[in-house]
């Protein structure tokens, strides 16, 4: 089964795009004229140059808001477009669900013709989330296991820059740091389960960490230990933009 088509069902409501991230996104792809988005999802992000989406999931596809562009039921590792056929390729939070990222990373700089550009996250970072690291130690396990080293991915891309995604406090996009000053957001089942490292974590795991994380918050045991946080408008949690350039 495509992952997406287990976990994806509330990304209607969970994952809306954040206009700052937004932002960054289409700074990056801003001199391109055609963009191919890859693991392309529900459109989030994708700019109105957006010429072709690709994206596994039927129930992903059947999400896509009217006037998206065109979307392709494919994999990133066999993309059904021609050489060179854009000017770029963007795949956000999404190679860590390739089953061979080699491939499909060669795929983007198949089909286009000047830059890939790949949001992912730097597991040397967001391993310390408080989230991860108090309260869900198998989810934190299965973070692991999804990601894709930054170092692999700049290698894979024949060189890449990387820019630092910050996380607002307030984002609108419901990924696994989004709610990094919102604590009890995680607590939401329909929130859980559109990030996956939280749907794919064990029932038992994951309820026990949960039960300790609600107990702390009503104590006020999180906000004492996380004080810092409370008044910081953003959070470096790893999220890392790659720009790659060639051709």
């Amino acid at each position: 089964m495509v992952a997406y088509d287990r976990i994806g069902a509330t990304y209607c409501s969970t994952r809306r795009p954040d206009p700052r991230i937004a932002s960054q996104v289409h700074a990056a792809l801003t001199a391109m004229d055609t963009v191919v988005n890859v693991g392309a999802g529900t459109g989030s992000y994708e700019p109105a140059q957006t010429v072709v989406a690709v994206e596994p999931s039927m129930v992903m596809i059947a999400q896509r808001p009217a006037g998206s562009a065109p979307c392709v039921q494919a994999l990133a590792e066999a993309l059904p477009l021609r050489d060179r056929c854009v000017d770029a390729a963007m795949a956000l939070l999404t190679v860590h669900h390739w089953s061979d990222v080699a491939a499909g990373i060669q795929q983007l700089r198949r089909v286009a013709r000047r830059r890939v550009v790949v949001l992912t996250w730097d597991q040397s970072v967001i391993q310390n989330f408080w989230l991860l690291r108090e309260y869900l130690p198998d989810a934190a396990r299965i973070n692991e296991e999804l990601h894709v080293p930054i170092a692999r991915l700049v290698e894979l891309l024949g060189g890449a820059h990387v820019q630092s995604v910050p996380v607002p406090h307030d984002c609108t996009d419901g990924f696994g740091a989004a709610y990094w000053r919102r604590p009890h957001a995680y607590l939401d089942p329909t929130v859980r389960a559109g990030i996956s490292m939280l749907a794919y974590a064990q029932p038992a795991s994951l309820a026990a960490g949960l039960d300790r994380l609600a107990a702390d918050l009503r104590s006020g045991q999180w906000q004492h230990r996380h004080s810092e946080l409370l008044d910081q408008q953003e959070l470096d949690a790893g999220y890392r933009l790659l720009v790659s350039d060639y051709g």
